[in-house]
């Protein structure tokens, strides 16, 4: 199991916010994997009959789903155990928002476990958390509570969603597939700015990450969050040849029903 940060402490080994921030970052990569397009693989490790299992985000943007460490105290603090009994005694959403919630407590107890090993004063801590807050958590990534937010808070010149707007440019076919594109837009007025605060709030259903405007997105047709081309393996030259997107998760959530 991947656990170290590559390097000593002290010395000339001593590590900064930065540092610490790359591991945070990388491990939390690999939870949203499991918990979005990695779904399926991610609940058939958690069997319920197997004994308590955990999931730990590796610093290489992978996962694993394993038993806890034999070690005590362990080496790093320890997620959350048995994830798996609760499986299939709740909906699935909820199961994976509560893994979510507990993955997002574990990452921050490992990074400033790290900051704690690696001696941080109370400026680094504060810049470490910093940048951790700057992400968008692992439960907001899950739930897509972030991106219904920035909806409720922003609406249209006519008064609708963004959503709602989108959906209007479906009748054709052509159309879809511009919607399908990149995240809503709405046409320029007095509330540009809000538009543009609104893009910068939405969220890849996959790797968690904002909006950018150099970037090929696509919406799902059954979840509708949207998702980076590339997280997903979709180009623009593919997805003119969709005609309803879904999302690995629901496919995924489709073929096992």
């Amino acid at each position: 199991m991947e656990t170290k940060m590559e390097g000593g402490t002290g010395g000339s080994n001593a590590r900064t916010p930065e540092d610490v921030f790359r591991d945070f970052r990388g491990r939390r990569a690999g939870i949203v994997k499991a918990l979005t397009t990695d779904v399926e693989k991610f609940y058939q490790k958690c069997d319920p009959e197997k004994e308590n299992l955990c999931l730990h985000g590796l610093p290489n943007e992978t996962w694993e789903v394993n038993l806890p460490v034999e070690e005590v105290p362990p080496e790093l603090p320890e997620p959350a155990l048995g994830i798996n009994f609760a499986r299939d005694g709740m909906g699935e959403k909820d199961w994976l928002s509560l893994v979510a919630v507990h993955s997002d407590a574990w990452l921050l107890a490992v990074a400033f476990y790290f900051g704690a090993r690696f001696g941080f004063d109370k400026e680094s801590r504060n810049q470490l958390f910093q940048m951790i807050n700057s992400l968008p958590t692992i439960y907001e990534v899950v739930t897509g509570i972030t991106k219904k937010q920035s909806k409720e808070k922003t609406p249209s010149s006519n008064g609708k969603s963004n959503k709602s707007s989108s959906k209007s440019l479906r009748p054709s076919e052509s159309h879809a597939k511009a919607s399908k594109m990149a995240p809503p837009m709405e046409e320029h007025s007095e509330g540009e700015d809000e538009d543009e605060e609104d893009h910068g709030n939405t969220l890849c259903g996959a790797c968690g990450d904002n909006y950018a405007n150099d970037e090929f997105w696509i919406c799902c047709d059954i979840c509708e969050k949207w998702f980076h081309g590339k997280c997903v393996k979709i180009t623009p030259a593919r997805a003119e040849h969709i005609k309803q997107y879904k999302c690995p998760a629901c496919t995924t959530k489709r073929v096992r029903t």
